[in-house]
C-alpha cells in the first residue's frame, strides 16, 4: 500500500465547551442514524460481528457502546467540527448559552425518551443514567421522574429513594416526585413515614387519584403490620375508604382493583364482585390483542388476574398472572407488589399460597461466602486452581436451579468472584461489601497469586457491581474481626433486600466441610448462617476434589511464620509462639452497637439549672440505664453528651427508644427545666478496640466506628433515633422484632464526614 494520509492540521484548534457539547450530540445522533440503517437492512444483534448472517455488538443506545466506541465516535465528530474551523468556517450562534441549555435539553430528552420505551433496561444502566442526570444538571424535574420509576420497577426503592429525593431539593413542590418517594418508602419497609408524607399532601389538598391511592395502599401495609385488633380494623377501613374515594371520582382501575379485594377482606362479598367486574370491563377495554402487548400492559394484566381471584376463576388468574409476569420480566419492585396482593387475596380465600408463588418467578436473593483459592504454598490442597472451572460451573449450576440473580458477596480471589461472575453471566444484580479499604484489600485477598489475572478479574465484577459498600477502613490485625463483621452486614443486606422483593434468602457457600479457618472464615460464617436457617447450599470444595482429574503437588512442609490455613492469613504455631516478645500484641478488636445522644437545648440553660439537669435529668437516664434489661458495656458523658457501647444491636436499640420515651414523657419545667429538653440518639454497629483510659483509669472503647457513630448524631431530629446502615443490617440479620429501622436516604452526616444511607429506628407496630 502506498497511500500516505494527510489529513488537514488540527492540532492547534481548541472546540470550546458549547461546541464540545455539540459534538457530544452529534456523536449520539450519527450512532442512532448508523443503527437504523442497519436495523432497516435486516441486521440483529449479537456479541460477535457477523457480517454473513448480518449481526454487529453495536447495535444498542450509545450509552451502551463500550467507552472506546463511544470516544471514537466523539473523535470524528470533534475532528470535523475542528476541521471546518481550521479552514476558516465559523460556527456560531446567537445564544451560545441558549446552546447549552438545548443541547442539554436534548440529551435528557434522548434520556427520557429511552427510559420509556426500554423494555430491557437493566440497574446498572439506571445507575448509568442517574450519574449522566447529575453531569447534565437538568431543569425539569422529568428525568428524576422517570429514572426514579424505573428503579422502582426494578424492585430497588432505596436507591429509587435517593434519586427522588436528589430531584424535590431542586423542585419541592412536584407533586409526582412527592408520590413515587412516598411509594419507594413504602416499598422499602417505611411505612410510617410514607404514610405521613401522604397525609400532608391529602391535607394540602390533593386528592388526586394517585394520592388517594398511595395513600389506601399505606393503611394496608399499616393494617397488615399491626398486631392490636383495633388498630388493624381501622387501618383496613381507612385503605377502603381512600381506595374508594380514589376509584369514585377516577374509575382508575387500580383504585378500583384494590378497593374490591378491601371490600371482599372485610366481608362486603357482593360489592367486591361487583367492583372486579366494572374493573375487568375497563381493563378488556384498553388492552390490545396478544401479539402487541408488551410492558406496557403488565398492570392491566396484572388486575385483570386480582380480578379472577376474586370471582373464584383460578385457571383464568393463573392465565393473566402468567402473561403478566411474561411482559413484566425484571420489574421485580411491580412482580413482587403484585404477588404480595394476589397472596393476600388467596389467603382470605383459603387458596393455596405455593401456587401463588409459583405463579411469579421473583429471583431468589444469595448471600455468599466460600474459600479463596489456594496460595501456591499451601501444604494440604483445599482449592487449587486446576480446580476453578468445575467450582464456578457448579455454583453457575446451583444459581440456575434456585432462580438465583440477586447475588451479595465478598470479592476475594477464588470463590467470591467466581461467583460474582456467575450471577453476572446471569444478568442479575452484584452487591459486593469488601471489609476493609479496597487498596488493602486488593493486597491481603486479590493478587495474593503470583502471576494470576485475579486482579484484573476483581476489577471488572467492582466496576460492574450494582454497590459496593466498604465495611471498615483498615484491618488491623491479623485476626481482625472485620471479617466477620462484613459477613454480618453481607447477611443483613441479602435479607434486606429479600424482604423487600417478598423472595427467599438462600446462603451459598463453597466450602471443604472443615471447621478452624477463624472467625470470619467460611466455617464460622456458615455456622452464624445456621443460627437462622437449615436451608443452605454448600458447593462441598472435597467431593469435586475426588470428582475431577488433578495431579496434586507433593504436601510442602508448613512455613515458619505464616500459613494460609483459613481463608486469610492467619499467625501460624511460630509465629503465635513468638508473639509477645518485644511489642506487645494489639488487643482484638470486638464487634459492639454503640450509642451517641446529645441533649436539645442545653445552651439554653441558665446558671442555676446546670446542677438541676444534673440531678433530674442525667439521674432519670442513669436509672434507665441502670436496668439490667440493657447492662451497657461503657456508660459515659460529657457536658450535654452521652455514649454508650452495648454487647448487640437488639440492647441498643431497645434502649435508644426507651431513652427518647423517658426524655419526652417528663416535664422537665416541674424540675426547674427548659419545659423543651429533648435528645438526638444515633446508633452503630461496628468494630471496636477496648481498652483502659490512661487518663481515667476506666474501661473505655476507641476507633475509627466511634467516631463514625458521632457524625450521625447532629443530623439526627430531636426525639429520633437515627441509625446507620451495618446497624440497620445487623438488626435484620438477627430478625429482631422490637424494633424496625426505615431508610430516611442518603444524608451527609456532620464535620463534612461523608454522605450515607441514614435510618429511623422506631418501634413495630403494635
Amino acid at each position: 500500500m502506498t497511500y500516505k494520509p494527510e489529513p488537514i492540521d488540527t492540532s492547534a484548534i481548541s472546540l470550546p465547551a458549547d461546541l464540545r457539547k455539540l459534538a457530544d450530540l452529534l456523536a449520539r445522533n450519527s450512532h442512532d442514524i448508523w443503527v437504523k440503517e442497519r436495523l432497516d437492512q435486516g441486521w440483529v444483534y449479537g456479541p460477535q460481528h457477523d457480517p454473513i448472517r448480518r449481526i454487529n455488538p453495536y447495535l444498542v443506545s450509545f450509552a451502551d457502546l463500550p467507552d472506546s466506541e463511544q470516544q471514537s465516535r466523539r473523535i470524528t465528530v470533534s475532528e470535523t467540527l475542528k476541521t471546518m474551523m481550521a479552514l476558516n468556517y465559523s460556527i456560531e450562534t446567537s445564544d451560545s448559552a441558549g446552546l447549552a441549555a438545548a443541547l442539554e435539553d436534548s440529551d435528557l430528552n434522548l434520556i427520557v425518551q429511552g427510559l420509556k420505551s426500554a423494555s430491557d433496561l437493566s440497574l446498572s444502566s439506571l445507575l448509568d443514567l442517574r450519574r449522566e442526570t447529575v453531569r447534565l444538571q437538568p431543569r425539569s424535574p422529568e428525568i428524576y421522574r422517570v429514572l426514579g420509576d424505573s428503579i422502582l420497577q426494578l424492585g430497588e426503592p432505596l436507591m429509587a429513594y435517593d434519586v427522588l429525593a436528589e430531584g424535590l431539593k431542586y423542585w419541592p413542590e412536584d407533586l409526582r416526585l412527592q408520590q413515587l418517594l412516598a411509594l419507594a418508602l413504602a416499598r422499602s419497609g417505611s411505612t410510617v413515614a410514607a404514610n405521613s408524607l401522604l397525609q400532608t399532601l391529602v391535607q394540602g389538598g390533593q386528592s388526586d387519584n394517585e394520592t388517594l391511592g398511595l395513600l389506601a395502599r399505606t393503611h394496608k401495609d399499616l393494617w397488615l403490620q399491626a398486631t392490636d385488633v383495633n388498630v388493624r380494623r381501622q387501618q383496613l377501613q381507612q385503605a377502603y375508604a381512600c381506595y374508594q374515594q380514589a376509584y369514585a371520582q377516577s374509575q382508575s382501575v387500580w383504585t378500583g382493583i384494590n378497593a374490591a379485594t378491601m371490600a371482599m377482606v372485610m366481608g362486603q362479598t357482593d360489592e367486591a364482585k361487583a367492583l372486579a367486574q366494572a374493573v375487568r370491563d375497563r381493563c378488556l377495554v384498553s388492552l390490545p390483542p396478544p401479539a402487541k402487548r408488551s410492558s406496557a400492559d403488565y398492570w392491566n394484566l396484572a388486575t385483570l388476574g386480582e380480578v379472577a381471584l376474586l370471582l373464584g376463576e383460578w385457571t383464568e388468574a393463573e392465565d393473566c398472572y402468567r402473561q403478566a409476569v411474561a411482559v413484566g420480566q425484571g420489574r421485580f419492585g411491580d412482580l413482587s407488589s403484585t404477588r404480595r396482593n394476589a397472596m393476600l387475596l388467596t389467603q382470605y380465600l383459603g387458596g393455596d399460597l405455593d401456587t401463588i408463588k409459583r405463579w411469579f418467578q421473583i429471583p431468589r436473593v444469595v448471600v455468599f461466602c466460600g474459600h479463596r483459592i489456594d496460595h501456591p504454598s499451601r501444604p494440604h490442597p483445599r482449592f487449587p486452581a486446576e480446580l476453578e472451572p468445575a467450582v464456578y460451573a457448579a455454583i453457575r449450576d446451583r444459581l440456575l436451579k434456585l432462580d438465583a440473580r440477586l447475588g451479595y458477596s465478598s470479592a476475594a480471589c477464588g470463590s467470591d468472584i467466581l461467583f460474582l461472575e456467575a450471577i453476572r453471566e446471569l444478568n442479575g444484580e452484584m452487591h459486593v461489601v469488601l471489609p476493609y479499604g479496597r487498596e488493602q484489600f486488593v493486597r491481603d485477598s486479590v493478587a495474593t497469586i503470583p502471576g494470576s489475572e485475579w486482579g484484573d478479574r476483581f476489577e471488572r465484577v467492582m466496576q460492574q457491581a450494582t454497590e459496593v459498600i466498604v465495611a471498615s477502613h483498615l484491618k488491623l490485625q491479623e485476626n481482625d474481626v472485620v471479617y466477620e463483621y462484613s459477613n454480618r452486614l453481607l447477611h443483613g443486606l441479602a435479607k434486606m433486600r429479600a424482604e423487600q422483593l417478598g423472595t427467599d434468602l438462600v446462603p451459598m457457600s463453597v466450602w471443604d466441610g472443615k471447621p478452624g479457618d477463624g472467625p470470619g472464615g467460611t466455617a464460622s460464617t456458615v455456622a452464624h448462617w445456621q443460627q437462622w436457617t437449615d436451608n443452605i447450599e454448600i458447593i462441598h470444595l472435597d467431593t469435586l476434589l475426588t470428582q475431577t482429574p488433578i495431579a496434586l503437588p507433593s504436601p510442602r512442609p508448613p512455613l515458619p511464620i505464616v500459613t494460609l490455613a483459613g481463608d486469610r492469613p492467619t499467625l501460624g504455631d511460630t509465629a503465635a509462639a513468638t508473639a509477645g516478645e518485644g511489642d506487645t500484641m494489639a488487643v482484638e478488636r470486638q464487634i459492639r452497637a454503640l450509642l451517641f445522644a446529645d441533649v436539645v437545648h442545653y445552651s439554653q440553660l441558665g446558671e442555676d439549672q446546670y446542677l438541676p439537669f444534673v440531678q433530674h435529668f442525667l439521674g432519670a437516664i442513669a436509672d434507665l440505664a441502670g436496668q439490667p434489661i440493657y447492662y451497657p458495656l461503657l456508660k459515659n458523658t460529657w457536658g450535654d453528651a452521652l455514649y454508650f457501647v452495648f454487647a448487640n444491636v437488639n440492647q441498643a436499640g431497645r434502649f435508644a427508644l426507651d431513652l427518647c420515651d423517658l426524655v419526652q414523657s417528663i416535664d422537665w419545667s416541674t424540675r426547674s427545666l427548659p419545659k423543651e429538653l429533648n435528645l438526638r440518639v444515633a446508633l452503630h454497629a461496628g468494630p471496636v478496640e477496648q481498652n483502659i483510659d490512661p487518663i481515667t483509669g476506666h474501661l473505655n472503647y476507641v476507633g475509627a466506628h466511634v467516631n463514625h457513630t458521632a457524625r450521625i448524631e447532629p443530623i439526627t431530629p430531636p426525639g429520633k433515633v437515627y441509625a446507620s446502615q451495618a446497624f440497620a443490617a445487623i438488626a435484620s440479620s438477627e430478625g429482631l422484632k422490637d424494633f424496625t429501622c426505615d431508610y430516611v436516604g442518603q444524608m451527609p452526616w456532620a464535620k463534612r464526614y461523608g454522605t450515607f444511607p441514614t435510618y429511623h429506628v422506631h418501634r413495630c407496630i403494635p
